[in-house]
Parts: structure tokens; sequence; C-alpha cells
């Protein structure tokens, strides 16, 4: 059996794992975009480093574009295996990567109409129809549900605790009447989540492939994130009168700030001012969300008692079209504006920050990870000059950020998950989904937790599984 790293290594996107077994049956761990990777994004896009027509089956963990947005590619490209996943899963995946097809077949028709004589034609990584054939190879395995795929492959979903539908995944795989479990890690939540319930322990594995975005951070902050966002939002609208600029991704932190928000308003501590959510796909996002209760923690249930509606608020209003988008950077009134991408990088959100940035009223608040390159990680890096839409712009707004609203567990909660298995036993812990920097830290911090072999793939290395 063996196993190589076509995504995800040393870098936090793009996860695509690959698992061969002597029979050549190929098991595809997640098929995920690249984002945020600057000038060599599209290149690594377009080149899998595998033939999709030879993968057998996929499992995917979850349904962040970084983790499911190459799936149509791989179903245009040949694949046409089941795909495994929650139901969760499924049913955010479809909005996310229809969402993602319309923006590929916008942009390639832009360019497309820009081209000098000469120039190649640009075509989408994939269609709308893509996606479609790729929802329709997938297939629902419920949380815990003892999966055989086929004779010799058994899968196991765990909550991951880290969005809607997330899941560890689990393979036995049986070779020659030798068993070998293999754990793969997905996206790790935190212990404690706002909305989601705590990543589940999981049985003892031969193999671990473990994510390490934050494998060298804490996430605490002093206060709590409803006393933050009070704070960032009495003093920026009602002392200063500017605006609240949230980059924020359409699954799970664009939920987050409204429950913290609604909470606020539970105790009677909401601002009084405009709140904006714009992103269509934020508001089908929530929803899908709202049909799925039985990934909510005790917390939650417990405020669904007295408030039936735990994403809603006064002042609230969901934005839909590009006019109106457009219509709140006119608009001179305090206000906050959550929008996606969290990292900055792309959609509406981009177009706030351009046309706020350079008015000290304003903040820009930061509410999750942002790869380094992107303009949500130079803002937090503290540039005081950034590039958006190819003309510079000075940073005369205040940048903020709430670390402990990431999604992604930090060391203590990834060493968390760890804790139910014997560092003895597990004959290699692969380390994915981060930078390598912060991989090299999280690894000496794991040998000093006992576990002995630690590796750190390289972007298509292929190992061997005993």
């Amino acid at each position: 059996m063996k196993i190589a790293f076509h995504g995800a290594a040393r870098t936090v996107t793009g996860s695509k794992h690959l698992i061969t077994l002597k029979n050549n049956t190929q098991i595809l761990l997640d098929c995920g975009l690249f984002q945020g990777m600057g000038q060599v994004t599209d290149k690594l896009n377009g080149y899998f480093g595998f033939d999709a027509k030879k993968v057998t089956y996929l499992v995917l963990s979850h349904a962040h574009i970084d983790h499911c947005g190459l799936l149509p590619r791989l179903v245009g490209e040949g694949f046409e295996g089941k795909i495994f996943c929650t139901s969760a899963t499924m049913d955010l995946a479809r909005i996310l990567m229809m969402d993602s097809a319309k923006i590929q077949m916008q942009d390639a028709e832009f360019s497309n109409r820009h081209l000098k004589p000469g120039q190649e034609k640009e075509e989408p990584l994939y269609t709308d129809e893509d996606v479609i054939k790729a929802v329709s190879q997938m297939k629902i395995v419920e949380y815990e549900e003892d999966f055989e795929i086929e004779p010799g492959i058994r899968l196991q979903f765990t909550d991951a605790g880290h969005i809607l539908g997330s899941a560890a995944v689990h393979l036995t795989i049986t070779e020659d009447g030798k068993s070998t479990r293999v754990s793969f890690s997905g996206d790790v939540g935190r212990y404690g989540d706002l909305l989601l319930k705590s990543p589940q322990q999981f049985s003892q594995a031969d193999y671990i492939l473990m994510e390490s975005t934050y494998g060298d951070s804490l996430h605490k902050d002093l206060e709590p994130i409803e006393n933050m966002l009070y704070e960032i939002i009495n003093n920026t609208c009602n002392i200063k009168k500017g605006k609240v600029i949230i980059p924020a991704f359409s699954v799970g932190r664009t939920q987050e700030l409204l429950y913290a928000l609604n909470s606020l308003e539970l105790k009677h501590k909401l601002p009084d001012v405009r709140y904006y959510v714009d992103s269509p796909l934020s508001s089908k996002a929530t929803e899908i969300l709202k049909n799925h209760p039985e990934v909510y923690n005790n917390g939650v249930k417990e405020t669904l008692k007295i408030d039936h509606d735990i994403f809603a608020f006064k002042g609230l209003r969901f934005v839909e079209t590009v006019e109106e988008s457009k219509a709140l950077n006119s608009d001179p009134r305090p206000c906050v504006i959550i929008s996606a991408s969290g990292m900055a990088e792309a959609g509406r959100v981009k177009h706030h920050i351009r046309n706020n940035i350079n008015n000290q009223k304003n903040t820009i608040l930061m509410v999750g990870y942002c790869e380094p390159s992107s303009l949500g990680g130079r803002l937090i890096a503290g540039q005081k000059v950034v590039d958006i839409f190819h003309d510079d712009y000075d940073v005369k707004a205040e940048v903020r950020s709430i670390k402990s609203m990431s999604a992604h567990g930090d060391y203590e909660d990834l060493l968390k998950f760890l804790s139910g298995q014997d560092p003895e036993k597990v004959k290699q812990l692969f380390l994915v989904h981060g930078e390598y920097e912060v991989q090299q830290n999280f690894a000496t911090r794991l040998k000093e937790h006992g576990f002995k072999h630690v590796a750190i793939p390289e972007y298509h290395q292929e190992f061997e599984l005993d």
C-alpha cells in the first residue's frame, strides 16, 4: 500500500491524498482547490499529479472549497467512482461547488472578452454540469457507521467539529490477510466551539494524516468573543461613526458571527446599528445549518429553547443583488458588513475593503485563518500599503483580529484530538495542511508527546505503508 500527497503538502490548501492498494484500487482523500497561493494558484489547480480515470473511490472529509473544490474537475477528467461523505457535507458541497463553478465560468468569460490577438482562449476549471455530475456520484455515510466500501475496505466517519458535516476519516484496509487502519483528521475543530459539538475521539490507528494549520499557535483571547465584538462594533460604529468590515467564510464563520451577535441581543447588549450579510452563499449555508440541528452542541440547544432563530436579530439584513452590495459603499451610515471570502482574496468583501481601507474611522476585523500571501494575511501582518485589484492602497483603517474564532483547532486542540491514541502503536504520523515552519514546530511538540515517527510530506511525495 502506498500514499501520495498531491495537495496541502507544506501548505494549507488543495487537500488531495491518494492511497493506492496492491491491486491498484485507488482511494482519494479530498479533492480541494488551492487558494491564495499567488501567481502559481492556477497552475497548481490545473494539474492533479495523478490520472483521474484511475481513481476508484473518493472520501470527502468536509465541504470547504479547499477540500472539495476540484471534485467537479476530477469528474470532468474521467473519475466515475463513488464520493463518500456525510449528509450535511453533501448539502453544503453542492452549493459551494456550484458557486465555485459560477465564478470559474464568469472569470473565463470576462478574460475571453478582453483577449488580445494571438492570446489563447481561457477555459474554466469546470462548469455547473460537472458539479451536477459530481453530486450525483455522492453516497451518504453517517457518523460512526461501519460502512463497507468493498470487501477489504471499510470506512467510518467521526465528527471533527470543524464545520457542519465535517468528519475525520477512518479506513480499515485488509490486504493479504493483514488489516491496516489509516485515519485522516480532515480539519479539526475547536473544543468548546460556539455552535458545534467537540471533535470525537477515534480508535487506534496505524497511520495518521494530521492537519497542522495552527500547530504552533494558541487561540486564547483574553475576552469572550461576544465582548470583543461588542467593543469593536461600539467603538467603530457608535463612537467613530465608521464601518466594520468582516471578511468571513460563507460556511461556518458567518454563522458563528450571527450566533454571537444574536447572543448579544438576547443580553440586550447589541449595538443599535445596521448589520449586513453580503453573500448569497452565506444565506444558503445558514439555511442548510438550520436544517441540521443534530450538529449543535448542548449550549446552542439550550438557546433554541428561548429563541427559535439563533441566526437572526434586530437590524440584520441579507444582501442578495450586486446593486445592493454596491450601494453599501456609497452609504455613509455606520454599519457592520459580513462578507465572503474569509481570506479577502475574492468576492464582494474585497470591494468593501477597497472602499473603506483608507478611512481611519473604519475597522477591518479578521476572524479566521489567512494564507500569508492573501490580502487578509497581508493585513494581519500589518502591511501599511496593500495591493487591491492592481492598485496600491494605504491601510488607514484599523485592522483587528479575533483569533479564537478560528474553526481550526490550535495545538492544544490538536493534541487533545490525538490523546486517545497510543503513540507507540502509530507507525507514522504525516503532517498535512500547514505552513512548513509551523509543521516543523508541531512535529517537535508531537515527538515530545511520544509520537516518534512524524513526517512532513513534500508536494507529490509518495510513501510505502507497511
